[in-house]
């Protein structure tokens, strides 16, 4: 590929996330914040300048595109997405460095959801709703939506999209890659305006239930308020968010089976009857063990649910710290860290998948051992599945391993403590957000040395296109040849 395609298709990127800075500047608009308007506007007009020009001087140039170049593509794809979006935050003044801008940026993009921020409240509405928005753009994925968007990258496109999406299986619910990436976009967006609608129902003002429904199903996190949704106090509200963030879990391709009327392709889903059985298991237990400090075990299934679904779905919500629940609801947390959403859905994570997988595997080799001269085989959705993939899964969790381990000696060199360095690195990682320890939900990122704050930057966009786009970067023979 070109030098010149692999900007041409940049900037149309940029200019996507750039066309969402309108939504900010109506907001701005609407609360007088005029001051914050150019910020927005700068940025916004200066990207699609740029496209502009890649598109007229190469709009008759053809774009082929290789498993290299779509791996390239898309990881800096979303570092200068994450640097464009953090442009509004550091020329409105209100953020006090560079290194900050783009840490809380590329925490909004990867829909990790750590913030900087000690006075989230004193932030204009237009500056929150943008933190808010970026979840919701990097949730389903800057590159699928740029694909949706933009046919004439549809040539590859199926190779884009791979280099982005989640989970050791890629592939499409159309024929047509663009057709997938426009169908499963409306399925996302249509979900946002129905829970922006019921937030709005619910109790909030309508900049702030927009706000919450981006960061809710993106599985971001970003809250407008400081005390996150824990702000409203308001059972009815956390109930709503608590359905969206296991709803934002689910492979949105299951969605798409179900509207129209595939209902066996969902009933057979091995991953979406683990994360099912997961979500409903890990919510009792949590409920029971925290139901004497909250009075009633109603109450204690509100809190336990929805903190579930938000580290389950790597959506960071608090409604209540989980520091200070008893140490079996604590354990069970912290153990949610390790598993993640499904596949093909906006969470971060593991994935149920691989652990489904891992799980059957390991049930073979028990009846190998019984059977010794029995055929065994993986079956994953009622079919026989590929034993390549145990091999698949097992390097992802070597390489996921390495990087946390790595991330939290990095965490324990900037003198955190073990806890909170190896919590830290699993947040980071799978993109959860918050932690424990220092970095636990009533805390926040902004006293962590520049350094680490770089690094962590590097490893949450690594989790979020699944280690392996980034690694790549790292090994010698990826640049090595042609394409």
């Amino acid at each position: 590929m070109s030098f010149f395609n692999f900007c041409k298709i940049q900037s149309a990127i940029l200019a996507i996330v750039g066309a969402a800075f309108l939504v900010p500047v109506a907001v701005a608009i609407a609360c007088a914040e005029y001051s914050v308007i150019p910020s927005f506007l700068i940025p916004m007009i200066g990207a699609w300048i740029l496209f502009f020009i890649f598109f007229i001087t190469g709009r008759n140039k053809p774009i082929k595109l290789t498993t290299r170049s779509s791996f390239v593509i898309a990881g800096f794809a979303w570092v200068f997405s994450s640097a464009l979006s953090a442009l509004p935050f550091l020329l409105s003044g209100l953020f006090p460095s560079v290194t900050d801008s783009f840490f809380e940026s590329v925490s909004g993009f990867t829909t990790t959801g750590c913030t900087i921020l000690n006075d989230i409240e004193a932030l204009p509405r237009s500056i929150n709703l943008w933190r808010c928005e970026t979840h919701w753009l990097g949730g389903m994925g800057i590159v699928a939506l740029t694909v949706a968007l933009f046919p004439l990258l549809g040539v590859g496109g199926f190779q884009l999209i791979k280099a982005e999406t989640t989970g050791p299986e890629k592939g499409k619910v159309t024929p047509k890659i663009t057709t997938t990436a426009k169908v499963l976009w409306l399925i996302y967006a249509g979900a946002t305006v129905l829970e922006t609608i019921l937030l709005k129902i619910a109790g909030m003002d309508f900049i702030d239930a927009l706000s919450h429904a981006f960061s809710t199903l993106g599985t971001g996190g970003f809250s407008t308020r400081n005390a996150s949704i824990g702000a409203y106090n308001s059972a009815t509200i956390d109930w709503i968010i608590t359905f969206f963030m296991f709803f934002a879990g689910v492979n949105f391709s299951l969605y798409f089976y179900l509207f129209t009327g595939k209902l066996k392709e969902v009933w057979q889903n091995s991953e979406f009857k683990a994360y099912i059985k997961i979500c409903i298991l890990a919510s009792l237990v949590v409920a029971v063990a925290i139901t004497p400090a909250m009075g009633s075990f109603t109450q204690a299934l509100r809190y336990g649910a929805f903190q579930v679904g938000a580290i389950i779905s790597t959506t960071g919500y608090g409604t209540s710290d989980y520091t200070t629940w008893v140490p079996a609801a604590q354990f069970v947390m912290f153990l949610l860290f390790f598993i993640g959403g499904s596949s093909g859905s906006t969470a971060g994570g593991v994935k149920v998948v691989r652990w489904v997988i891992f799980r059957k595997q390991a049930k073979n080799e028990i009846l190998k051992m019984l059977h010794p001269h029995g055929v065994f085989s993986i079956r994953l959705d009622e079919k026989a599945g590929r034993k390549d993939i145990v091999f698949s899964v097992a390097a992802f969790f070597i390489c996921y391993s390495v990087m946390v381990m790595v991330t939290t000696f990095a965490g324990t060199l900037a003198n955190l403590d073990i806890l909170t360095a190896f919590t830290g690195a699993l947040s980071m990682v799978g993109n959860v957000g918050p932690a424990f320890g220092q970095l636990g939900p009533s805390f926040n990122y902004a006293g962590l040395p520049v350094l680490l704050k770089w690094w962590y930057m590097f490893v949450m966009i690594a989790g979020r296109l699944e280690i392996y786009t980034m690694i790549m970067f790292l090994v010698p023979d990826f640049w090595k040849g042609r394409g």
